[in-house]
């Protein structure tokens, strides 16, 4: 099946410029001015913007959590996604301790298959590292394509690791070629401030981010990042809060390690007074 964008104004991350696009089988066959194609379907894009298709590389679709589960599934998540331009999204796939890294990454797969309406892949969460992990984790890049792995620092006795699974998780990375994702809270404080709010009695909802103060956003960060630099790896550290966690970022790329920080849109726009 052939189409044919005509009119429109392509958009790309060099250049912006007025062109056809000649597509094949769902591919781009060609881009060039007055394009012509037997048979092919011409979509007139007169007044309006071409660009690639949105990735957006945070998601949790589907995902047990706290005895809840998100509220979107694959169907319903992909579909707003596509709405919104968004073509690929990159899930995260929960494992647990013990069990086969590709059990839970074929679980996942059963949450997507016949519902994703776009492209999709997955992070892979590490909990833990012994020799069995280790042993799956180059399989699961050849045969899954998954080349970036989850620790989390924070939901102890759910998701939190320790620091040696950290670093270790950093050194095998850097060995196969992938990079590591963190989410960066001090979870051994977190949860001595949430047991101690609890004991009073301070279940308003404030006290959610009176239990998580940015200085332990700042200190898993500054340790993540020094980790980092020992393993020589890469760092990506996910939903970036506030100004302390971005100094430490900032800190370390200036000192040439290789970290990358990301935020959204409700960390730019609220904070606790709401």
């Amino acid at each position: 099946m052939k189409k044919i964008i005509k009119n429109g104004t392509i958009a790309t991350a060099a250049d912006t410029y007025q062109a056809d696009i000649l597509i094949e089988n769902e591919k781009i066959a060609m881009i060039g001015k007055d394009l012509t194609a037997e048979g092919a379907e011409i979509i007139d894009a007169k007044g309006a913007y071409i660009f690639p298709g949105g990735i957006d590389p945070h998601t949790h679709l589907d995902m047990p959590f706290g005895g809840t589960t998100t509220k979107d599934d694959y169907e319903t998540g992909t579909i707003a996604a596509a709405y919104g331009g968004t073509t690929t999204i990159i899930d995260f796939c929960l494992t647990e301790k013990g069990a086969p890294l590709k059990e839970a990454i074929g679980t996942w797969h059963k949450k997507a298959n016949g519902k994703a309406a776009i492209d999709y892949g997955f992070h892979l969460m590490i909990s833990e590292i012994n020799d069995e992990v280790l042993a799956e984790l180059p399989g699961i890049i050849a045969d899954e394509g998954i080349s970036s792995f989850k620790v989390f620092m924070a939901y102890k006795n759910v998701f939190q690791a320790d620091d040696a699974t950290l670093y270790r998780t950093l050194l095998q990375a850097k060995e196969l070629g992938a990079l590591v994702m963190v989410h960066a809270e001090n979870g051994d404080v977190i949860d001595y401030l949430t047991k101690q709010a609890l004991e009073k009695g301070n279940t308003d909802p404030i006290y959610h981010a009176l239990t998580r103060p940015p200085e332990l956003e700042g200190e898993a960060t500054g340790r993540a990042a020094k980790l980092t630099e020992m393993a020589n790896g890469q760092l990506y550290v996910v939903h970036v809060t506030c100004a302390d966690a971005v100094e430490k970022i900032t800190e370390a790329r200036n000192k040439g390690v290789d970290i990358w920080g990301e935020t959204c849109p409700q960390y730019l726009v609220l904070d606790q007074s709401y």
